[in-house]
């Protein structure tokens, strides 16, 4: 850590100087390279550690162990989760509409963590691919890196940790049996699942190639805003306002006649919408505005795909 810190003063000193460069010899491409790689440092946010898994699958245990190796490296570590907004998990698991009001701070909570000093890990359940869809929007939109954790727990080990913890921590069987059923394992293939690092339970913590992961990759690309788009403005925000409305109104009048398990058609699109339960407007609405704000920080060429975006967007999120 001392050695990057001295690095960084001599790039400093050595830019600060640049007017008596026939004082301090440098190739003026030299210049124009550590200049940008100063900048570049200046403007990266630390990264985004998210851990994963069923219940009582060891999260808070790896989360702990790589803040300390982190931490000896003289870095500072954020750990969120559940228990910084002191729930009643049980309460809140049984309630989809509770456990949606959930994430939301906790999202909202790391989202002011991250900073180009500290390093933030997500200590929760992260079981919907959604989720953690809108969490991968997130990192890219702050331009900084981030990998995933699995704990991959067999799921009568978690029930075993679960029923030796003090009861008033204890998930109910109920509840327990029911997120694991409903848990979405993470697949490396998904940008917003990787880097993957699946961790089992006799496992060491591969902390030295997570570090790595985090801190000597790149950073997910930034939003095109500042390269040239291929429809003006205009066009391409009606057409995204269009075509999302038409969507969000096909499925509202489809689910009139349809059951859980039926599978939608909409106008304009290929994508089939999988529905497994009757979806309402608010939730319609708030996966249309997160899809139209991604979209805009990633506009694409052919408009003629767009409703095919939207209808794969929302079939990650409700599943």
């Amino acid at each position: 850590m001392r050695a990057y810190f001295q690095t960084m003063l001599l790039l400093v000193l050595r830019i600060l100087t640049a007017p008596f460069l026939s004082l301090f010899p440098i190739h003026a491409s030299e210049l124009a390279y550590k200049k940008s790689m100063f900048r570049a440092i200046c403007n990266l946010s630390m990264p985004l550690v998210i851990m994963c898994g069923f219940p009582c699958s060891g999260k808070s245990r790896r989360a702990k162990e790589l803040q300390e190796y982190l931490e000896k490296s003289g870095r500072k570590v954020h750990i969120i989760g559940d228990h910084v907004l002191e729930l009643d998990k049980n309460a809140v698991y049984a309630d989809s509409r509770k456990e949606k009001e959930v994430r939301g701070p906790l999202r909202a909570a790391v989202e002011r963590q991250l900073n180009k000093e500290d390093i933030v890990i997500l200590d929760s359940l992260n079981y919907i691919k959604g989720y953690r869809y809108e969490l991968f929007c997130l990192i890219k939109h702050v331009q900084t890196p981030h990998c995933l954790i699995h704990c991959l727990t067999a799921p009568e080990i978690s029930s075993t940790w679960n029923q030796q913890r003090d009861p008033s921590e204890q998930y109910t069987q109920e509840i327990f049996d029911a997120l694991v059923q409903r848990f979405e394992s993470p697949d490396s293939r998904n940008r917003w699942d990787s880097p993957l690092f699946t961790v089992h339970v006799d496992d060491n913590l591969p902390s030295e190639q997570i570090s790595d992961a985090i801190f000597h990759r790149k950073a997910p690309p930034p939003n095109q805003s500042t390269q040239t788009q291929p429809l003006s403005s205009t066009n391409f925000l009606h057409e995204l306002d269009k075509v999302t409305q038409d969507v969000v109104t096909a499925v509202l009048n489809a689910q009139k006649t349809s059951v859980p398990g039926d599978v939608i058609v909409v106008p304009g699109a290929s994508e089939r919408i999988e529905l497994p339960r009757i979806l309402n407007m608010s939730e319609l609405r708030r996966c249309r505005h997160q899809f139209i704000s991604y979209t805009k920080m990633h506009p694409n060429e052919n408009i003629s795909q767009l409703a095919n975006m939207f209808v794969q967007y929302l079939n990650k999120s409700i599943h």
